[in-house]
């Protein structure tokens, strides 16, 4: 069976009607300077906004009247988009980056991997530590959680982390898994 991988769709961004765009017959008008102007048909509205150079701009447009409000639309427009550049700025990305053992994994590697583990909590990524087992191995369930406990002491005496799970080895079929992140 075929899997279909479709893209993310990304979020709709609110669509804001200007002026000619606005296609009520009344509406509720706020002044350039925040002040309620009362409820007004769309015309008399339109010609508020360009007695005062400005433009007529839908806020909400689900409310019954539609509230328009008179403002520059150009710059908040700018202003809308500087916003979400600076909150795009200050997200904070946090990857999880993932180490695998084996059940017959020599002291060396084990040790390397352990060096592995403390840099990316360092660093501030979360952890995703994996034990395979193959074949006669998934008989010893006991040994494979004794040796990422282990794991974890090891990592323990290096670095200062916290697990994201209680149960330290959970089952995945063949697979133990630990998730780390830092304190």
């Amino acid at each position: 069976m075929r899997r279909t991988w479709r893209k993310a769709k990304p979020k709709e961004e609110k669509i804001f009607r200007s002026n000619n765009w606005i296609n009520a017959p009344s509406v509720c008008v706020i002044g350039e300077t925040g002040e309620q102007l009362g409820v007004m048909p769309i015309a008399q509205a339109k010609k508020l906004a360009e007695e005062a150079f400005l433009d007529l701009v839908e806020v909400n447009p689900k409310a019954e009247p539609p509230i328009v409000k008179i403002m520059d639309f150009g710059q908040f427009k700018y202003e809308r988009e500087k916003k979400s550049q600076k909150q795009k700025a200050e997200q904070k990305k946090v990857d999880t980056k993932g180490i695998r053992l084996s059940f017959r994994i020599s002291d060396h590697d084990f040790n390397i991997r352990a060096d592995q583990a403390v840099k990316f909590i360092a660093r501030g990524d979360k952890l995703k530590v994996e034990l395979i087992l193959k074949g006669r191995e998934k008989q010893h369930e006991t040994k494979a959680a004794e040796l990422l406990m282990n794991f974890v002491k090891k990592v323990g005496e290096k670095g200062q982390f916290q697990l994201e799970q209680e149960d330290l080895t959970k089952q995945n079929g063949r697979y133990s898994i630990i998730l780390v992140n830092k304190k």
